[in-house]
């Protein structure tokens, strides 16, 4: 809660709060901790000790005072709230992930053909994808399917920067989106893992995990130069899997009779992936993992 509180107090400016900006060089980037507490009600100590992991009980008022001063969207507001939950109660104990995917889903996955679709795991591992899906990115059915992750493959793959036209954008969503798994799910060990790979292997997502961002995972737009079907722009749609453990459904389409569609239709068409790369191992959810 610490770290979150001063990487949203650093990327807000006095301006943005309300205050004059004042004369001089601010040597700390963004609002000042006694600027924040003032602006929030309570006191410049207090604040203090909760930044510094000192106080793990703040109120549910200070909770939204601080929130409504750092200007949170819905999203990181509910993240602020779950970590103040977390700080004044032990974390349970984490979870199996349910690597599984049931076969009326896969059934789901092929009927949405030729719209590219797949399901991930609450940290974007794809556990399943009908053939568009899985080309939709591509390279990726060239990792082994334990490591087939849209996340990783967002940072970790060479193509992925001339996949997405506007990579840094869509990078910081994802990234956003990965913040706000960690709030439903902070002590998961998949998470950790993956986290801890991508704060190793790439400066970039390290750039957007310390802006600790928040954004709840939904539908939206995403611009592709695909080196096989060219330019084209798709909405994308995500759905809860219910009874699965936090597995997601993504599925992309096009209107009709559009270039977009006509280039959607073409990834169907491409040459096939390696034999069993549409549906990866989910079939055998013990060899993924080991």
């Amino acid at each position: 809660m610490g770290r979150f509180l001063r990487a949203r107090r650093e990327g807000l400016t006095p301006g943005q709060a309300g205050l004059p900006a004042g004369a001089g060089t601010r040597r700390t980037p963004g609002l000042r901790r006694e600027e924040l507490a003032t602006l929030a009600g309570v006191s410049v100590d207090y604040y203090t000790r909760l930044e510094r992991g000192r106080e793990s009980h703040p109120s549910p008022a200070v909770v939204e005072a601080l929130g409504r001063v750092l200007q949170l969207n819905p999203d990181a507001f509910q993240r602020l709230r779950e970590l103040a939950s977390l700080a004044a109660h032990r974390p349970g104990e984490p979870r199996p992930v349910q690597w599984t995917v049931r076969p009326t889903v896969r059934q789901l996955l092929e009927h949405l053909s030729p719209s590219p679709a797949y399901v991930v795991s609450r940290t974007n591992d794809i556990l399943a994808s009908n053939r568009p899906g899985l080309r939709l990115l591509p390279g990726i059915e060239e990792w082994p399917a334990e490591r087939r992750n849209v996340t990783r493959y967002m940072f970790l793959h060479p193509g992925s920067r001339e996949l997405y036209v506007d990579w840094e954008e869509t990078a910081e969503h994802g990234v956003a989106h990965l913040r706000a798994a960690a709030g439903a799910d902070p002590e998961q060990p998949d998470l950790a893992a993956l986290v801890d790979e991508l704060l190793r292997e790439s400066p970039d997502f390290a750039r957007f995990w310390g802006r600790y961002e928040v954004r709840a995972r939904g539908g939206g737009v995403k611009h592709y130069r695909h080196p096989e079907v060219g330019r084209m722009t798709l909405d994308y749609e995500v759905l809860a899997v219910s009874r699965s453990d936090g597995q997601r459904l993504v599925s992309y389409q096009a209107p009709r009779g559009t270039p977009d569609h006509d280039a959607m239709l073409l990834l169907g068409m491409s040459e096939p992936a390696e034999a069993g790369a549409e549906t990866g191992a989910a079939d055998d959810p013990g060899g993924r993992r080991g």
